[in-house]
């Protein structure tokens, strides 16, 4: 504090440690003989300046040896009761703490850059328009990208394609506050290549609470997806997948019995995979290059299931104005395939086997035979030796097709393989739509775990279908199952389900099922998850009119 005449009048100790000088030596004395660092670049108040209460610019004062100190400035007069200047008041504002706590901060943030770019996760972050304003390390060997090419750059341009769906996911998040985790997706890197990575997203926000930008997280999925791959081929052989020991020892049986021509008679309950496995049969063969042709003996009519696999010529019977090969014709070289053998008429069953003796046949209207060179897979849903005990199926067509037989279980029979056959059927119904294949839920999983699938794997693509169908989140949740599966008991060995894996009337459920569709059979075989040809075949089976 100065007097009215330049006086020195008071000096505090923080200002006596500025400038270095003792109280005792500076009151009484001018201040410009004890300010000599610290010029009035601001007019003086004794000469008729106004007061600024502004501060000055930054001054540096003298100290010890070489130090010296950054000081601001702050002079204001000191009027009396007529206006007239009576002093000066001077503050001084030391720099050094403020230094102190922008280098601390400084290195705090060096600190925290440093920890984040050694973390083995991608990081980056993102102002409220979606700008990369950080981008560690890891970020950088995940993307392909350098900082310096990202930062600065929006979020949605920097990945090509796919990065425009995580900013949005980004963009919500900040929005609502309410963190995102476990997002499985994948990202365009630099030289174009598709990465999967699983992500999380959070919202960040100053201390006032308000939201400044995001923060993603991201790790690089390749090598758990290649582990995964492994594990999966390890229990999968082409399209066929489980790890139960039913399901090890028929993938060994394939192998040996593909590289053969020998027949194969392949049952199984309705729906677990019987065509599938023909088709796998047939690629794994030599014959993989030539024709697999598939026939259902259960859904050609009797009077037309001649002519369909064998042909016709000319004039055979009305109708008939050219010559017309058949499905062994059109499988010659390749592979056929009866399904529903068991419903083949005893009168086509004698015919079917003179082409396995003598690899010939006769089409329709001629004598002249016509030789075929096939291999015949068959299959069925009923038990041939049972069709054979009560004169329904011929013994020695039986045995020509029974030289290698493979049974396929039931699913119920399976429960190991559920886990893989879910993740496969949904990888492969989501490839076909070109999207990521959803997270189940724990209680979705479980619901479909305790199920005993009554139409085998056909019923189970049929219900993870219906989920996809109505699932638009990034998890399947319970919710999208098909309401019959959600109204049932979720814990496994219920009443109910031991009644139905027992077998209730399958004439009684049927019959609910067409009166429920109003006789629709297309309907009612969906909702029976079977083929409209096996349900023809039931109906006729149990003499069902509707």
């Amino acid at each position: 504090m100065v007097g009215p005449h330049r006086r020195v009048e008071s000096l505090n100790l923080s200002a006596q440690a500025m400038i270095g000088v003792r109280g005792s030596d500076a009151i009484g004395k001018d201040c410009r003989e004890v300010f000599l660092g610290v010029p009035c670049l601001v007019s003086c108040p004794f000469k008729g300046g106004q007061d600024s209460k502004q501060p000055e610019p930054i001054i540096r004062l003298p100290g010890d040896g070489d130090e010296s100190y950054l000081v601001t400035r702050i002079a204001a007069p000191v009027y009396d009761a007529d206006r007239q200047v009576v002093g000066c008041l001077t503050i001084l504002q030391d720099h050094a703490p403020i230094a102190d706590l922008v280098n601390r901060i400084h290195h705090e943030e060096r600190s925290l850059k440093l920890i984040l770019d050694n973390l083995e996760v991608g990081i980056f972050t993102v102002d409220l328009g979606g700008v990369v304003t950080f981008f560690n390390t890891t970020a950088e060997k995940i993307s392909g990208f350098s900082r310096q090419e990202v930062l600065g750059r929006p979020c949605a341009a920097i990945f090509g394609g796919g990065p425009a769906a995580e900013w949005e996911l980004l963009r919500e998040t900040i929005a609502s506050d309410s963190p995102r985790s476990g997002i499985e997706s994948r990202i365009l890197t630099r030289e174009g290549v598709t990465v999967p990575i699983r992500a999380t997203y959070i919202a960040l926000r100053n201390e006032k609470g308000i939201a400044v930008g995001g923060l993603a997280t991201f790790s690089d999925l390749t090598l758990v997806h290649q582990l995964s791959q492994a594990i999966r081929d390890r229990y999968t052989f082409h399209d066929l997948v489980g790890k139960s020991p039913a399901m090890q020892r028929i993938f060994e049986n394939v192998q040996v019995v593909a590289k053969t021509d020998a027949t194969v008679l392949i049952e199984g309950p309705t729906g677990t995979g019987k065509d599938v496995l023909a088709k796998v049969i047939h690629a794994a063969s030599r014959r993989s290059d030539k024709p697999f042709v598939k026939v259902n003996c259960a859904a050609i009519p009797d009077t037309l299931l001649e002519s369909e696999m064998f042909g016709y010529v000319k004039g055979a019977f009305t109708g008939a104005v050219q010559d017309r090969g058949g499905r062994f014709q059109a499988a010659d070289g390749g592979t056929i395939f009866l399904d529903e053998i068991g419903d083949l008429p005893l009168a086509l069953q004698a015919k079917l086997l003179r082409v396995i003796e003598e690899k010939v046949f006769f089409r329709l209207g001629t004598s002249q035979t016509t030789k075929v060179d096939v291999r015949i897979i068959s299959a069925s849903n009923q038990r041939l030796d049972r069709l054979v005990a009560r004169k329904r199926f011929r013994e020695d067509l039986y045995y020509r097709l029974n030289v290698f037989r493979i049974e396929l279980p039931s699913l119920k029979d399976r429960p190991a393989d559920l886990p893989l056959l879910i993740g496969h059927i949904l990888r492969r119904l989501c490839s076909s739509k070109g999207v990521v294949p959803p997270e189940i839920s724990e209680n979705a999983m479980q619901v479909l775990l305790n199920y005993t699938y009554p139409g085998n794997i056909r019923e189970l693509e049929n219900i993870l279908e219906h989920a996809l169908i109505l699932c638009s989140e990034s998890a399947l949740r319970r919710k999208h199952l098909p309401d019959y599966l959600r109204q049932r008991p979720s814990a496994p060995g219920t009443r109910s389900e031991k009644t139905e894996a027992s077998g209730s009337s399958e004439r009684t459920r049927i019959l609910a099922v067409l009166k429920r569709h109003a006789g629709n059979r297309a309907l009612a075989a969906r909702s029976l998850s079977m083929d409209r040809s096996t349900l023809w075949r039931k109906m006729k089976k149990y003499q069902i009119g509707i």
